[in-house]
């Protein structure tokens, strides 16, 4: 039976009617699934689902058509969906199967799966194992239920990995995803030509919608060649001449990077002198672009556009067009969204929102929107600007209120200077911790510190700063997925140094 409510599965029914040869979701190999087989593919692994009626399904699997048609296929079975990310640490995967209750969990990875199952103290079978798109996944059911109560109307549960402790799980109604993945469509002007290429994890909600739903809504092709293929390594490591690489072999026209990708994007494209042809349109989100970075892009002719969101809006709140572009905004807001503003300067977001978080009775709303714990403003010409996260904002010995992504933008403009992290509450001025570039010493440092300093206010300026013993990353737990410093972790690491520079 066709799924009635569901935009997105009504749109990829169509085009299996009207082009049921084009291919769907590209693997690897450059073959796939065609529009026609992929409504077959929902429904048979909509069916092998059903018999288990599980509260929720769990997705733990490469980036691989496979993951697109179990995600597809939960939705046509009204099962909430529940996307792992592969980089999680046990104890944050038994805390997601344990809220969620998840009782069935599909995987390309059945081993290593069973022995994190085993590890972490969770009861499990393997039920079955059934081929999805040419690929062989095993269903594993797990004896769990879920110690939170997921919201009606639940269609996924997103977890982000919060600054501390559990990651939270935001649940999605199927309503308010397919809101903004029509709106997203629109904005980017994405068309059947649409050839998109999955860089990000699938689990990252931004790729979920932005790289499957947008393109099958338009009658593209979703590429999903695996993680390893365009150059991801772990949940860190990049090879940059691969990523480019990818773009070029499979004639990808949109993709969706954080701005560590983009970096190493520009860096490749500048070693070998070899530029993606087909590319129309890169949005770049999940954590501030410095000015340099998207002038860079623009020197190398490359299509930047960047955005703004948060999972609990349904990951895109704002993004830049082809149509409507301006540098050091992150664009216009989608056309579903309205913005209203604090008096603190907080953004507050309206319009397909999530529905709650796993173990809250009801998100906190006021008067319908949501508080997005960041600071900002319109322009006049109604393009959003991000000044800050609304947490981070330290008060100084004098009393001055300081944005620190504000200053550590200003810094990681400057050439020598590849990541910066701001530090001053309740201080008499501020330090700051760096990573130079490579090859670049500590006079050059002090020179790119200095030139930071003198476009900004004296109580926002850096008085002294430290260098870090190795970039901040993900592997070493300093750097969140999407790009942004844990600055409690690296005030753990880092504290000490900075107390005996104050000491001083």
């Amino acid at each position: 039976m066709m799924h009635q409510s569901s935009r997105v599965l009504a749109a990829i029914a169509s085009h299996a009617q009207q082009t049921p040869d084009k291919i769907a979701l590209e693997d690897a190999s450059g073959g796939g699934l065609s529009y026609a087989q992929l409504v077959n593919e929902i429904h048979h692994v909509s069916d092998e689902i059903g018999v288990y009626s599980p509260a929720a399904t769990g997705i733990f699997m490469d980036n691989t058509p496979a993951w697109a048609v179990v995600d597809l296929a939960t939705l046509q079975a009204e099962i909430p969906c529940v996307p792992m990310p592969l980089f999680f640490s046990p104890a944050q995967v038994a805390h997601l199967i344990r809220s969620a209750g998840i009782g069935l969990l599909l995987t390309d990875q059945v081993q290593a799966m069973q022995s994190l199952l085993a590890g972490i103290g969770v009861a499990h079978e393997a039920v079955a194992e059934i081929s999805i798109a040419g690929q062989g996944i095993s269903l594993l059911q797990l004896k769990s239920t879920a110690s939170e109560t997921i919201p009606a109307g639940t269609a996924k549960i997103t977890f982000t990995s919060g600054t501390t402790g559990d990651p939270k799980g935001v649940c999605l109604t199927q309503q308010a995803m397919e809101t903004v993945a029509i709106s997203l469509r629109e904005a980017c002007a994405a068309d059947a030509d649409e050839r998109h290429l999955c860089t990000l994890p699938l689990a990252t909600l931004l790729e979920n919608i932005g790289g499957i739903y947008v393109p099958l809504l338009a009658g593209g092709t979703c590429v999903l060649p695996g993680l390893a293929a365009v150059g991801m390594r772990g949940s860190s490591g990049l090879d940059a001449q691969r990523f480019l690489d990818a773009f070029i072999r499979f004639r990808i026209s949109t993709g969706i990077l954080i701005p560590q990708m983009l970096l190493a994007l520009c860096a490749a494209v500048q070693q070998s002198g070899k530029k993606p042809q087909n590319l129309r349109y890169l949005a770049v989100g999940g954590a501030p672009v410095s000015l340099s970075q998207l002038e860079q892009a623009a020197a190398l002719d490359l299509p930047v556009f960047e955005g703004y969101g948060l999972s609990e809006a349904g990951s895109v709140v704002a993004v830049n067009a082809p149509a409507a572009r301006r540098a050091g905004t992150v664009g216009k807001p989608l056309a579903h969204v309205q913005l209203d503003f604090a008096d603190d300067g907080e953004i507050l977001v309206a319009g397909a929102l999530f529905s709650g978080y796993l173990g809250q009775s009801s998100p906190a709303f006021t008067d319908g929107f949501y508080a997005s714990g960041d600071i900002g403003y319109l322009d006049d010409d109604g393009f959003l600007h991000i000044t800050g996260r609304k947490k981070h904002i330290f008060i100084t010995a004098f009393g001055r209120n300081v944005s620190p992504e504000w200053v550590e933008r200003e810094l990681t403009i400057q050439p020598g200077i590849a990541q910066a992290v701001v530090f001053g509450e309740a201080q008499p001025f501020n330090v700051a911790v760096l990573t130079a570039r490579d090859g670049v010493d500590a006079a050059v440092v002090e020179q790119c510190v200095a030139a930071a300093n003198a476009g900004l206010p004296d109580y926002a300026r850096v008085s002294r700063w430290l260098l870090t013993d190795e970039p901040f990353s993900v592997a070493n737990g300093l750097f969140t997925g999407t790009g942004r410093p844990r600055r409690e972790a690296i005030l753990e690491v880092y504290g000490e140094r900075i107390k005996s520079i104050y000491a001083e």
